[in-house]
């Protein structure tokens, strides 16, 4: 099994809607078989600008994880996929295994 990690702003946006509801639409769409999305309390990215989303009066766009999990071969395809529409966010997968 792979897991899969997709980082991105909460703001980011993809034709109208938000990133984060696109992916969300897509991968349900590609039927995979568990989704979580977690907002982040701080974190950075490439440009090393430190986001506190929760401070007062902080205008810091909130980190958001997208994480899902599937068959090797089905997330490996999703993930293609998503990319062609979806150039943004920062990707990364891990090997599982699901215990019983």
């Amino acid at each position: 099994m792979l897991q899969a990690q997709i980082f991105i702003d909460q703001d980011d946006m993809l034709d109208e809607i938000t990133s984060q509801e696109y992916i969300i639409r897509f991968l349900i769409s590609q039927k995979v078989k568990g989704l979580t999305v977690f907002k982040g309390i701080s974190g950075f990215g490439s440009t090393q600008h430190f986001n506190r989303p929760n401070d007062l009066f902080s205008f810091d766009e909130i980190p958001i994880l997208i994480t899902f999990i599937d068959d090797t071969e089905k997330v490996k395809a999703a993930l293609t996929a998503l990319r062609t529409k979806f150039s943004g966010g920062f990707i990364i997968t891990n090997e599982v295994e699901q215990w019983k």
